[in-house]
């Protein structure tokens, strides 16, 4: 079962690269109020359901793919 993940910075901690895209959009002409910059990490998981996918992937965020301190996720399955 493919996983989708979105890995972003939490409100409140500083995104350097989200405003470095922001002063760009803004510099093209783009009238934006923010711009925060995550990532999105697919896998493919071996589970009998949906929600021992998710519980898979889970840990597999709050062990490597997310730093929970500095960053929320979101696990999308299909």
């Amino acid at each position: 079962m493919r996983a989708t993940v979105l890995v972003r910075p939490k409100e409140g901690i500083l995104d350097p690269q989200g405003a470095a895209v922001e002063a760009s959009l803004r510099t093209l002409g783009f009238a934006v109020s923010d711009a925060r910059v995550g990532r999105l990490v697919e896998v493919d998981v071996d589970a009998e359901s949906e929600d021992e996918a998710r519980a898979r992937v889970d840990e597999m965020c709050k062990s490597l793919l997310a730093n929970p301190l500095i960053e929320s996720y979101e696990i999308r399955l299909p």
